[in-house]
């Protein structure tokens, strides 16, 4: 078994490492949920907590951890006896992002539950990680079906596997930490608000910590038995202060001045229900415990906000994540002067026990300076000079374009699909491991052959070939490919504004969809992948908000890149089907006969069968209708802007199948 890297030898990262050890402090706490780029030490520092865990003490061959004092009296394994127990290390399990529902709940197996009427039950990850740590690295990439019974087990404490009637309990009580690059997509926000803090990590810019962490990390891996004999002092003293910590929290004091300046900053930051201020008690209070105090004070709030809040009052997925800390000084110290028996009368700054420097979330949420609409306002003459980006209008919502015809990609919320979860539409031998059993077509399979088989009781005699698999039908993601003119005939100021708020529109519609985005623009003479296909949506909103524009309509450059970057997105995704959104006017003034070669790049899509929608952007008193043309070339179909909006997007979604079956 590899060494792991020990976790006081981590360089750096004090919220993350405070993060997880209130939460080794006081499990109830809710887990971390660590955000922050590649190669920051997420992965190392969450998988050396384990090593500093106090060890469980479980019943003797229980396969899913009961303690002694308080066995479960539904475990499968039970009925247990209250007596002594063995102790072993707490255990750290990891959640691979492909893994199956049945390697998270656990398998039943149904042939021998309906052949011989017995439980026969193989545990899955769940009962693995129960008392100890459940970590999910890449948790924005899980699955919907896991999400759901990830959060059905956070919330009831116990995992429950149902197959036809015949169904298994157990505890699943664990530790939920999850690592994530918000760059490949963000989180459902009901799986974002179980985790109970969150940190934000990145590298450092220092070149001697920098130093420090390459100095490290080459000495573990030449030597990981004595790199961790050297920190043996170090993490035992931590192991000590967690054990100490623990056995000094049912002691700490969480006062009426805590409670209402809990309450007040909750409030303050308008931060939806109630979970926001019960994680913040229980974190101010294992902040203290953690401190040797068993006082909460002010400061012990103020770092409970920090890490408690920022992912809570986002509002949606383009937000940036942190808290205006002057706002949240502001707060406290309000709230700190009306009380009268605040246990630290000065207020924050007041008193040490701080485990760890406040480096806190990025300040008030690191939003990105947006540049200021000009002067001009007015559309262009000639479209050769550039403008500079303007901000997106006001979004509105949207009801769903989906792709016509029934897929088989990744599940989703948008288009139909043959997928594990869903609604049954009919039955098939299974082709390896039954998963989902159909029992009426496994019994009308079996019946025939009872009296070849020599029945003679009220048991039903099942063999292998009776199973029947059910077939599923439920939803998939798409890839949303979005091609947007940034040229010239589109500057005018007030119709870009409004064009990149229908893009951000439909952006939301997919983040809530679990589609991938991508996004090609063309200008000037050429076109470009302002971003590759990604699940990041919250990254092509930021690639459109700063998109200049200006100069020619390079059309057919636009669409051929779009084929393009589907061609290659097939080779890497073939199951996943894709929908092209082209925003434009339908000009074309870019190359040797524009308005001809532009068609013929329409043509391709068509050909394919592609679904595509284009968003005519075309304004003023004449129109020249060139935006319908381009979509009778694809294939697809033509709405106005004024026709995006909510209640005129049904008819389009109509349309969009019928052309698409036509053309298919």
């Amino acid at each position: 078994m590899t060494t792991p890297f020990p976790f006081t030898a981590v360089v750096g990262q004090d919220d993350l490492r405070l993060a997880l050890l209130l939460n080794a402090v006081s499990p109830a706490v809710g887990g971390v949920l660590v955000r922050g780029e590649k190669g920051t030490a997420k992965s190392t520092a969450v998988r050396a907590l384990s090593a500093l865990l106090p060890e469980v003490s479980v019943v003797p061959g229980c396969r899913f951890s009961c303690a002694p004092a308080a066995p479960d009296p539904s475990c499968p394994d039970g009925p247990h006896e209250t007596g002594a127990g063995t102790s072993r290390p707490a255990r750290m399990v990891e959640l691979p992002v492909g893994a199956s529902e049945d390697r998270l709940v656990g398998a039943l197996d149904i042939e021998r539950a309906l052949a011989e009427g017995v439980k026969a039950f193989e545990p899955g990850l769940l009962a693995d990680a129960h008392r100890g740590i459940l970590y999910v690295d890449e948790v924005n990439l899980l699955h919907d079906h896991l999400v759901d019974l990830l959060l059905d087990a956070a919330a009831m404490g116990a995992s429950y596997v149902e197959r036809e009637g015949v169904s298994v309990r157990h505890a699943a009580r664990f530790l939920l930490v999850g690592t994530m690059n918000p760059e490949e997509g963000e989180l459902r926000p009901q799986l974002l608000d179980r985790f109970g803090l969150t940190v934000e990590v990145a590298a450092s810019r220092e070149p001697d910590q920098r130093v420090e962490v390459v100095r490290r990390r080459l000495a573990y891996d030449d030597d990981p038995a004595g790199f961790a004999a050297r920190w043996a002092e170090e993490e035992a003293a931590v192991r000590h202060r967690i054990v100490a910590a623990r056995e000094l929290l049912p002691q700490v004091r969480l006062g009426d001045a805590a409670l209402r300046q809990i309450a007040a900053t909750c409030a303050a930051f308008e931060v939806d229900g109630m979970r926001a201020d019960i994680v913040m008690a229980r974190t101010a209070t294992a902040l203290a415990a953690w401190a040797g105090r068993t006082d909460v004070l002010a400061e012990d709030v103020r770092q409970a906000a920090l890490l408690a809040l920022p992912h809570r009052r986002r509002r949606n997925p383009f937000d940036a994540p942190g808290l205006d800390e002057d706002k949240l000084d502001e707060t406290l110290e309000q709230f700190s002067a009306e009380s009268d028996d605040d246990p630290d009368p000065d207020g924050p700054g007041g008193g040490g026990g701080r485990p760890a420097p406040d480096s806190g979330p990025e300040g008030d949420g690191g939003t990105a300076a947006q540049p200021e609409a000009g002067d001009g306002g007015q559309p262009q003459a000639s479209g050769a000079q550039e403008q500079s980006a303007v901000r997106a209008a006001e979004p509105f919502r949207t009801k769903v374009l989906s792709v016509p015809g029934l897929g088989e990609g990744a599940a989703g919320r948008r288009s139909r699909a043959r997928t594990e979860h869903g609604r049954t539409t009919g039955a098939r031998r299974p082709q390896g491991t039954l998963t989902k059993l159909h029992l009426a077509a496994t019994v009308q399979a079996a019946a025939p052959h009872q009296r070849a088989r020599g029945r003679s009781g009220p048991g039903l005699v099942l063999r292998r070939d009776d199973l029947r698999q059910a077939t599923r039908e439920g939803r998939e993601g798409n890839l949303v490919l979005f091609v947007v003119d940034a040229s010239g005939s589109m500057a005018a100021r007030q119709r870009m504004s409004a064009v990149k708020g229908a893009v951000v529109s439909l952006l939301l519609d997919a983040y809530q969809r679990r589609d991938k985005v991508g996004l090609v623009t063309f200008r000037g003479a050429a076109a470009d992948v302002a971003l590759p296909p990604t699940s990041s949506v919250d990254a092509a909103a930021a690639r459109l908000e700063s998109l200049p524009t200006g100069g020619r309509t390079p059309l057919a450059a636009g669409l051929l890149k779009a084929h393009e970057v589907l061609r290659v997105e097939r080779l890497r995704d073939p199951a996943r089907r894709a929908l092209v959104v082209v925003v434009t006017d339908g000009r074309a003034t870019g190359g040797p006969e524009p308005v001809a070669l532009a068609g013929r790049a329409a043509r391709l899509f068509a050909a394919e069968g592609v679904a595509s929608v284009v968003v005519d952007c075309e304004s003023g008193p004449v129109r020249l209708g060139l935006a319908g043309q381009l979509a009778g070339e694809l294939g697809g179909t033509a709405v106005t802007l004024d026709e995006l909006r909510a209640d005129s997007i049904a008819g389009l979604v109509r349309d969009v199948q019928g052309t698409s079956r036509r053309a298919a």
